[in-house]
């Protein structure tokens, strides 16, 4: 088992108005988005789950997963528990803000593990690593 924290861009084409679970129900705009958690337990695991199309519905990001696509996905393998200085790195990105507070922070201060980027790519290849 690898320890480490993962980030997912996801794409969603079209506005939505998505429910996630007891947060609440949020408006999402089209266009990607950058999903950072952590994987105590193993990343390899976590993300191949959230890459199934079939799953019980248990974090936040499964409920956007309904509807949207992972276009990308970023791991780092890690003991150190990395993700809300990750999280904070792409908030800091010109034009990305939160569109569902709390999405994926109910553990942390940050204001949401979900950043969104915009309609347009722009500058996502500046700092992304890989694409699938």
């Amino acid at each position: 088992m690898i320890r480490g924290v993962y980030q997912l861009l996801i794409r969603l084409d079209r506005d939505e108005l998505i429910r996630i679970g007891r947060l609440g129900t949020f408006h999402f705009p089209a266009g990607y988005y950058i999903y950072t958690g952590s994987a105590m337990s193993g990343v390899e695991g976590r993300v191949s789950r959230h890459l199934r199309s079939r799953k019980r519905l248990r974090w936040h990001v499964d409920y956007l997963l309904e509807r949207a696509r992972v276009v990308g996905v970023h791991e780092i393998w890690t003991d150190e528990r990395i993700e809300c200085k990750l999280n904070r790195k792409v908030l800091s990105l010109p034009g990305a803000h939160v569109v569902a507070p709390g999405f994926g922070s109910s553990d942390c201060r940050c204001p949401s593990h979900l950043i969104y980027l915009g309609e347009e790519k722009w500058g996502i290849s500046t700092f992304w690593p890989s694409l699938i």
